[in-house]
């Protein structure tokens, strides 16, 4: 047995108690002569399998739908004809139904949207920030394209910043 077939048994016998970090450096650094050494090659997928990356793109970015649409934001103004402080009213500390506030529609503004009552989903920025969720629009559109954007940008940076060939193609 030559000294690389020793260290690749060293390296198999004791791999669940080495740091994958010292595995991988190992398998990088030293080039086999032939490709079909199948223990080095196993210890090598199976410390890059093991390997644990982490995408700092993901972590913690909002994008502006994800701001606007903030449903923990607190309004800060009153909606129309909620506030018990209102001039005019009646002795009963209430407003008055006279100026209770109605959709186009002639029904009065609650501050619920039914889903079936809805005429269907924004096209638009403006029409999304105007328009609330609900249980079918929880997730903002903008939001789930703008993140398979930064994931395809991590998967190309990480293809080109990796030191070797995996598998070798040209044998």
């Amino acid at each position: 047995m030559t000294q690389q077939n020793n260290t690749v048994i060293f390296y198999w016998k004791y791999f669940p108690s080495l740091s994958l970090n010292m595995t991988l450096s190992f398998q990088l650094t030293i080039t086999f002569p032939a490709w079909d050494i199948q223990a080095a090659w196993s210890l090598k997928t199976r410390a890059l399998t093991e390997t644990v990356y982490i995408d700092e793109v993901d972590v913690d970015q909002e994008g502006i739908a994800e701001i606007m649409l903030d449903e923990s934001a607190i309004a800060q103004v009153a909606r129309p004809g909620t506030s018990l402080m209102i001039l005019g009213t009646s002795q009963g500390g209430g407003p008055s139904p006279a100026v209770r506030p109605v959709t186009q529609s002639g029904r009065p503004i609650t501050g619920f949207v039914r889903p079936s009552t809805q005429s269907g989903r924004p096209g638009t920025m403006e029409q999304a920030i105007r328009t609330p969720r609900t249980a079918h629009t929880a997730q903002p559109v903008s939001s789930s394209s703008g993140r398979f954007v930064r994931l395809g940008t991590v998967q190309a940076s990480f293809l080109q910043n990796f030191p070797k060939e995996y598998i070798p193609f040209s044998d």
